[in-house]
């Protein structure tokens, strides 16, 4: 099996991270929901304010899942993260990738001292 390398996301990743995004997007038949175009999306991440951040799993150099997370303020519990997208392309799945992701999300909102991280799925 290839090696599966989980790290944090940079802007030369964004690209593949919004064709992984749109993949979600026509499995569930929303496609034409996805209004974000690459420049929009590499300034929200990587800009002046970002407001997201991301892993990604890469394999032989190609981007094959994401997790995408933000800030979330609870007014009980403070500072969480939430994990907006958790994707893996359809071909490589069933490989642990995703879960991999989680963990590397979950570590971080550790290592960062947030109270949580919330996840909500379909």
């Amino acid at each position: 099996m290839e090696e599966i390398v989980i790290r944090k996301a940079v802007q030369e990743d964004c690209a593949p991270m919004l064709e992984l995004i749109k993949e979600l997007a026509e499995y569930e038949k929303a496609l034409h929901e996805v209004t974000l175009n690459l420049d929009q999306f590499i300034e929200d991440g990587f800009g002046q304010s970002p407001v997201w951040g991301a892993f990604v799993a890469e394999i032989d150099g190609e981007i094959v899942g994401i997790s995408l997370y933000y800030d979330r303020y609870s007014t009980w519990k403070g500072r969480r993260l939430y994990l907006e997208d958790l994707v893996v392309t359809e071909r490589m799945r069933g490989k642990q990738i995703g879960k991999k992701l989680f963990d590397a999300t979950l570590e971080y909102g550790k290592f960062n001292a947030y109270s949580g991280m919330v996840f909500q799925v379909l």
